[in-house]
């Protein structure tokens, strides 16, 4: 009865959630939804935000890539924002999920769920988009601008680029053109196409195909690239409660060896998952799709061609350098919330504690290896940011 009665309070408490963009105003009953050690349900549950993002989860579905004894058929469950998604991965109505990275560093420390990463799930797939008169970082003095959460990739390269072209990120304070604000917003994917349309934002940050829908519709247009600030960026990882990595390591191990199995397939044929993934799992046309999946020809000259930032890429290996790296950015970035987690963070040891490679490992051995990813065999690598 107790247990009933946390997730329901915990669900009493989405809409000032949603609001935030983060988890602080339930803490403690997250805390003790995540932690509270459950037996899972006979097959695991997928959840997942309808983006490019998510691609590996939903093609290893249609793909049929998953142990039927392990993942349960049914479709993986779609969710509209990523507030609603970590609720449903807190109170366990799905077991693994894609999540925002640094979502993930949150939900372990700020509120002490005992999660673990368990790999990368893509890398770059992010833009930012701007309205179509936007024609420099500059004029987005004194207006809105979208972002999915707080705790984003999204969130801390936008405000690293805001600042680069002089300007500076405010929250719930209006934007004042003569002061060069710009007042961050968080909105749920699906909201932001309409709201640039009807000019309510001068521009959003966020996962594709969102970008390639406003380049599509001709309603925005892509002004940058995540990966033209951050080389090969994780955006999303693969999620799972602790418990269920010790109890069953078995279905952890499907799942993650059918993830890594989807990548590759993704990557032998983009169009044929571009064609699997639309109507079916994500809403928007396939050709917004198809082209968030390849971009072959980039809407602006790129920063760095050689690093191909348009380039959404799947890749499954959880580099210790990007761990660091993230956790040092996360400092340096304003959020409508309590940051002070990590201040009590040793960005050197977060890798070790959060994530768990075990599984990721055995699944890049199964499939080729390394190098069947193009990867250093070693699994190292030099985390290259744009210094603006």
């Amino acid at each position: 009865m107790t247990q009933l009665l946390s997730r329901r309070q915990l669900l009493a408490g989405a809409s000032g959630l949603a609001a935030a963009g983060g988890l602080f105003g339930v803490a403690g009953l997250a805390r003790s939804a995540v932690e509270s050690p459950t037996h899972p349900r006979a097959q695991l549950r997928i959840g997942y935000l309808p983006i490019t993002d998510a691609a590996p989860l939903l093609i290893a579905h249609s793909a049929g890539l998953y142990p039927s004894d392990a993942v349960s058929s049914a479709r993986p469950v779609l969710f509209r924002s990523w507030a609603a998604l970590a609720e449903a991965f807190i109170t366990r109505q799905v077991d693994i999920v894609h999540l925002l990275m640094p979502m993930a560093v949150q939900l372990r420390y700020a509120l002490g769920g005992a999660v673990r990463i368990l790999g990368w799930n893509h890398t770059n797939g992010s833009a930012l988009t701007v309205a179509p008169h936007v024609r420099e970082l500059s004029e987005l003095a004194g207006t809105q601008v979208g972002i999915p959460f707080w705790w984003s990739i999204h969130n801390i390269v936008l405000q690293r680029l805001l600042r680069a072209h002089g300007l500076r990120p405010v929250v719930r304070r209006s934007a004042s053109r003569s002061d060069g604000t710009v007042e961050l917003i968080v909105m749920s994917p699906s909201d932001m196409v309409p709201a640039l349309a009807n000019g309510s934002i001068g521009g959003y940050v966020v996962a594709d195909p969102f970008n390639a829908v406003a380049q599509i519709k001709k309603i925005g247009r892509i002004a940058l690239f995540l990966g033209d600030v951050w080389r090969e960026h994780a955006c999303c990882v693969l999620l799972a409660h602790e418990d269920v990595t010790t109890r069953h390591p078995e279905q952890v191990q499907a799942v993650t060896d059918a993830v890594v199995a989807a990548q590759l397939r993704i990557g032998a044929d983009r169009g044929a998952a571009a064609s699997a993934l639309a109507g079916r799992y994500l809403p928007q046309p396939v050709g917004a799709i198809r082209l968030a999946l390849t971009y072959p020809k980039p809407p602006y000259p790129l920063v760095h061609p050689d690093w191909q930032p348009q380039r959404i890429g799947y890749q499954p290996f959880p580099f210790p350098s990007y761990t660091e790296r993230l956790i040092e950015a996360m400092r340096e970035t304003v959020v409508d919330g309590n940051r002070d987690f990590l201040e009590r963070l040793d960005p050197a040891r977060v890798h070790g504690e959060l994530v768990d490679d075990v599984f990721v490992r055995r699944s890049l051995d199964t499939h080729g290896g390394p190098q069947a990813f193009g990867l250093d065999p070693a699994l190292t690598r030099t985390e290259e940011v744009q210094s603006l």
